[in-house]
């Protein structure tokens, strides 16, 4: 029999034992796949930040560094990793003393797991970073300028105050940064100070080597005078002259800097970072306070609008990490590069903007994408293929000329490189024909990617290598996630938005709503469509009509309602300025003059007419003289549309003009001629005047002429044309100039053919 007890046990101590086997010492992977999903977590979480530095360096600015450096040497010690901090610094003015305690505050020693870079960039206006400011970096571990920056000359041409230059010596002595020492500080600091570069020979036992060293005059005395075997003196700076020094002089003494570089990648290469951890982080420090935006379905003027006020409240508000969630396959090509420009130009040291890629970012969207300062793509996700196109004759999509090709290359090419991406791979987007290659830097082991063209303008400086085989000819250049991340467009894939979130460093918590269309860009939407358009223009064709046949001034309302709500909503919708609102109201001002100030129908009327026209037309589309076919099929549609309103509402006033005087209430709003007022019917056959022993209108020249200087009271309104009753007649009267009452007694003043003047007595 089976002893079910002492089965049991036996059980239970083969599966313990089964699972402690299993589980191990929990140190090392279990294989080789989870060692490399591990090493990409770690190259994810890789520790460093990057910091503009803005002048004048402030409370706030000492606190955004320290805030940065402590958290970095926390999360460090946590992991027991090398943290990075790269410290962007520009020309600028600052105080001596702000920035001392900010350079001591990043040479303590608690700081130990932290390296600090100072970068120092090619300044906008070719000027030298100088002043205070270069005493930060020299207060940093390392210092990396590029090849045509100048840095130095910290006293801007007086020697620095005795007090300040010993601070800055002590600074520099704590030999933090091994290319940098005391000589070299002074010669910045005093005009007068000559600075030499010596080679020292060493001699250890039977052993000789040589060691370069940068010294004053007094130093090498000393250096003398200790019998030193010295083999070369090189004056590196004169009595005299200013201290600078330029990134690619300084690499050659070798001094001052460890790397020359031209752009943020290549400091993320040289350190082996992922570039989107040197990219500027508004939310360094703390918690973002993020927003979210959906860019999905065609691009056009609406979606355009409706992101640009959204942008608009993220940089009135605290927001400080925009991210787009972009998923279309393009629309507009003047739509995209705007909003791509818009996203690029967003201050870096406020909001940070990433691009959130889940399934595809093509044509127009790839350029919205290519604005922003960081791109997370799914690793299948595709991004590329910005070729524009136009419509051709019989609805025919063919490639755009090459004008357009050339003026999008320009504009991508911009984006790349004010975001550090390789500006080739950029421009392959939009032209099949650009072959991109990858190159080798001659100097390093640097990766970058080019054209022939740049390849051929560094003169050597690139190696050229194998082709990129997406940019092939006849092929424009579109990849998924993981190959955007291999050529440098875009950060490591992302697997999900959880992932994501995390990434940003979006507490779990925080709740992060998408903006979408709301009703009223559902409206604006709706009001754009031709459907709309045409509602618009024949209504307020419509009221215009009914309002010059009635007194009562409610369908003057509703024409100015439907031309409000026409430009409100072409307004947002982006097709609309203030362009197009001031020609209208001058068009509507200059009918206005030659209706009621100026008599008759010439100059002002028919410049008005075509002001107005002109301003409907403009505001319907998004340029002024088409210059593709597509542009022009849009143009015909505009006039199209306002053509058959037009003739609409043609139709509709000559059904009117026959049925109005019967339509309840309306028959009471218009001038109805007297055998009407009497309750005559209009289809009852009447009497001529001369029989039937009634009045008529004047119609003839003859019968005009004898009105001259008779007085009659006035029918209806002068406005200044309306009707008069002259001599027991009803006379179609205009006023010699303001407006006249109703009922007002008037007196004839001239007559010129059927045309009647009239003066109120």
């Amino acid at each position: 029999m089976i002893d079910w007890k002492s089965f049991r046990w036996f059980s239970f101590v083969f599966v313990l034992l089964l699972v402690l086997s299993e589980r191990g010492t929990g140190q090392e992977p279990k294989n080789e796949k989870d060692g490399k999903a591990k090493a990409k977590v770690e190259k994810k979480r890789a520790l460093a930040a990057y910091i503009t530095i803005t002048s004048p360096i402030n409370d706030a600015v000492y606190a955004k560094v320290t805030n940065a450096a402590a958290e970095l040497q926390h999360q460090a010690e946590q992991e027991g990793k090398q943290a990075t901090l790269v410290l962007e610094i520009n020309r600028g003015t600052s105080k001596f003393g702000q920035v001392r305690d900010l350079a001591k505050e990043l040479t303590l020693a608690r700081l130990a797991r932290l390296r600090t870079i100072a970068w120092i960039p090619e300044q906008k206006d070719g000027k030298p970073v100088d002043g205070n400011n270069v005493i930060l970096a020299l207060a940093c571990k390392e210092i990396i300028m590029h090849p045509d920056a100048e840095m130095g000359d910290i006293g801007r041409g007086e020697a620095v105050d005795p007090d300040e230059r010993d601070s800055v010596v002590r600074l520099v002595q704590k030999r933090h940064n091994r290319k940098v020492n005391a000589a070299l500080a002074q010669g910045m600091m005093d005009p007068q100070q000559v600075v030499l570069r010596i080679k020292l020979e060493i001699a250890q036992g039977n052993n000789k080597t040589t060691e370069s060293r940068v010294v004053t005059p007094e130093e090498l005395k000393r250096l003398r005078d200790n019998r030193a075997t010295i083999l070369d003196v090189e004056t590196i700076k004169e009595a005299g002259t200013i201290g600078t020094l330029s990134g690619s002089r300084a690499r050659a003494l070798d001094v001052l800097v460890v790397l020359n570089a031209e752009r943020r990648s290549d400091i993320a290469d040289h350190y082996n970072l992922p570039m989107e951890s040197l990219r500027e982080n508004a939310t360094i420090g703390e918690a973002p306070k993020a927003r979210l935006i959906r860019i999905e379905g065609m691009i056009e003027p609406i979606l355009e609008g409706f992101v640009e006020r959204e942008i608009r409240r993220a940089e009135s508000s605290d927001v400080n990490l925009l991210i787009f969630e972009i998923d279309s396959p393009g629309g507009y090509l003047l739509s995209s590069t705007n909003l791509a420009n818009r996203i690029a130009d967003l201050d870096p040291e406020k909001i940070r903007t990433v691009a959130y890629i889940p399934k595809m970012a093509l044509s127009g969207a790839a350029i919205i994408a290519l604005g922003c300062s960081e791109i997370y793509l799914f690793p299948d996700a595709q991004i590329g293929d910005a070729g524009p196109i136009e419509m051709r004759e019989g609805g025919q999509f063919e490639r755009a000329p090459e004008k357009i090709v050339g003026h999008l290359r320009e504009t991508l090419a911009a984006l790349a490189e004010k975001k550090g991406r390789p500006k080739a791979l950029a421009e392959a987007m939009a032209d099949k024909d650009l072959k991109v290659f990858q190159v080798r830097h001659s100097d390093s082991d640097r990766v970058w990617f080019m054209s022939d063209e740049e390849i051929h303008i560094s003169n050597g400086e690139w190696i050229k290598g194998r082709l990129v085989p997406e940019s092939k000819e006849e092929n424009l250049l579109t990849v998924n996630g993981r190959r955007a991340h291999e050529l440098k467009i875009a950060e490591v894939p992302v697997e999900d938005w959880v992932d994501m979130r995390q990434r940003m460093g979006i507490p779990e918590d925080a709740k992060l709503v998408a903006s979408q269309r709301t009703w009223v860009d559902t409206l604006v939407y709706f009001l754009n469509s031709p459907l709309a358009l045409f509602l618009l223009f024949f209504l307020g064709g419509a009221c215009i009509f009914l309002e010059l046949h009635t007194t009562s001034g409610f369908f003057g309302i509703g024409a100015a309602v439907c031309f409000s709500v026409f430009f409100w909503s072409r307004f947002l919708g982006g097709t609309a300025g203030w362009l197009e609102i001031v020609l209208f109201v001058l068009g509507l001002a200059m009918i206005g003059l030659e209706i009621f100030v100026i008599p008759g129908f010439g100059v002002f009327g028919v410049s008005g007419g075509l002001l107005v026209m002109v301003a409907l037309v403009l505001a319907s589309q998004t340029f002024v003289i088409p210059t593709t076919s597509g542009q022009v099929n849009d143009m015909v549609w505009t006039m199209g549309t306002l053509s058959s309103s037009i003739c609409s509402v043609i139709v509709l006033a000559m059904i009117m003009s026959k049925y109005l005087p019967r339509m309840p209430l309306l028959n009471h709003m218009i001038l109805a001629p007297p055998y009407m007022a009497d309750g005559h019917d209009l289809d009852e056959p009447q009497l001529s005047p001369e029989f039937s022993g009634q009045s008529s209108i004047a119609g003839t020249a003859a019968d005009s002429q004898t009105l001259l200087s008779k007085q009659g009271v006035t029918m209806s309104v002068l406005r200044p044309a309306g009707k008069a009753r002259i001599d027991d007649r009803l006379v179609d009267v205009v006023s010699d100039g303001p407006f006249i009452p109703e009922g007002s007694d008037i007196e004839v003043v001239e007559v010129a053919g059927n045309r009647v003047v009239v003066r109120q007595v």
